[in-house]
């Protein structure tokens, strides 16, 4: 999705803790422009209290949704229609879904019909089903570190940093999706590569086995041969391919 792309933002405020906000903005800024940002719970309740201060900051519109009744959720169901009120609207290029049910597996999935993108965010608790319906999903505890607990953070990602952390099953994701690729010696642009590995997992992240891209993530492997290539300027091109 290019950046200049306009966005809807919508958050399940029960379901999404306001703690996450800071990073959550500034990670969906990377995708597009948020130019609608609306935030769903019933704001009686006093849990949705820490929401309350942060709204303004984020110029995030929050809209009232009563409990009817017990047990079911009027929060969801508003959500899910303003999604199509905003879709039907065609003023935005895709939407950034922020909650972790499965509720919302059908909007994402309808939404995705029409051709727009959906970014899913979420706990690493969302259900695979509301995951895989998404183009990508991004789980929330990667882009979060409170200053109490940066260090404990730094240190558990650098732990992470170790093949024995890379699983089979990940490796033979990417041999596979380079292999798609490849042309004649091999090679494939990594760029692409992790383009095809997206539309296979959405979930994938190189933030979750603790690099910060997959350039360093793929060599840590030792699988793969990198080659760096001349892009004209100071951009330099990326291929990869799998050792024999």
């Amino acid at each position: 999705m290019e950046k200049d792309k306009n966005l809807a933002v919508l958050i399940d405020g029960d379901n999404i803790p306001s703690k996450y906000i800071k990073e959550m903005m500034l990670e969906i800024a990377k995708y597009g422009n948020p130019t609608v940002k609306r935030i769903y719970g019933d704001w009686t309740k006093p849990h949705l209290n820490k929401w309350k201060t942060v709204l303004l900051e984020h110029a995030i519109n929050p809209m009232q949704q009563y409990s009817y009744t017990t047990g079911k959720n009027a929060t969801d169901s508003a959500m899910i229609i303003d999604a199509m009120d905003i879709l039907y609207s065609g003023k935005v290029d895709g939407f950034c879904i922020a909650s972790s049910d499965s509720d919302f597996t059908r909007l994402a999935t309808r939404i995705r019909e029409t051709g727009l993108t959906v970014i899913g965010i979420g706990e690493k608790k969302t259900p695979d089903p509301f995951i895989v319906a998404c183009d990508r999903f991004i789980y929330l505890e990667i882009l979060h570190t409170d200053e109490e607990d940066e260090k404990a953070t730094a240190k558990k990602q650098q732990s992470k940093k170790t093949v024995e952390n890379i699983n089979p099953k990940l490796i033979r994701l990417i041999q596979q999706s380079v292999t798609d690729l490849a042309d004649d010696e091999g090679w494939a642009f990594l760029g692409e590569v992790g383009a095809l590995i997206q539309k296979k997992r959405p979930s994938f992240d190189a933030r979750n086995y603790g690099f910060s891209k997959l350039t360093p993530l793929i060599q840590a492997t030792g699988k793969f041969e990198i080659d760096q290539r001349d892009g004209g300027g100071r951009y330099k091109l990326i291929y990869v391919r799998c050792k024999e």
